[in-house]
């Protein structure tokens, strides 16, 4: 597989970006090659393997239709009353993206037949009791 614009003389492991260097690990930024040059896959292309894996694991079938006009975006006034407060709603976005990806593991170990971990801290309490 070749890289896309790949040139003479460029050696996998032997770039030259800072991006790629040990030394500037753990700064912010993109620090791999994006798929896409890879792949040949647009991020559509992408999208659309992640939903159909998803769909496939929950047992949906794939000619779901998704109404795109379904959410309402306006913007909210900071005097609203029935405004979140911004420490709920970042709680609230955490804790969404933990149970979306225990779920996704969850499937994950269904699909390679691994038995699924039990990892709820009230299980030792309650054996223990």
């Amino acid at each position: 597989m070749q890289p896309k614009d790949a040139k003479a003389g460029m050696t996998p492991g032997r770039c030259r970006s800072k991006a790629h260097k040990a030394e500037h690990l753990g700064y912010a930024g993109r620090r791999v090659l994006v798929s896409r040059k890879w792949s040949n896959k647009t991020l559509r292309d992408h999208k659309a393997d992640r939903r159909a894996w998803v769909l496939d694991m929950l047992g949906l079938p794939d000619d779901i239709e998704t109404d795109p006009h379904r959410y309402v975006w306006r913007p909210v006034s900071t005097k609203d009353p029935t405004r979140t407060p911004l420490p709920v709603r970042l709680l609230r976005g955490v804790a969404n993206r933990h149970r979306t990806r225990a779920r996704l593991d969850e499937l994950r170990a269904r699909a390679d037949g691994r038995p699924i971990p039990d990892l709820s801290a009230t299980t030792a309490l309650r054996e223990a009791a």
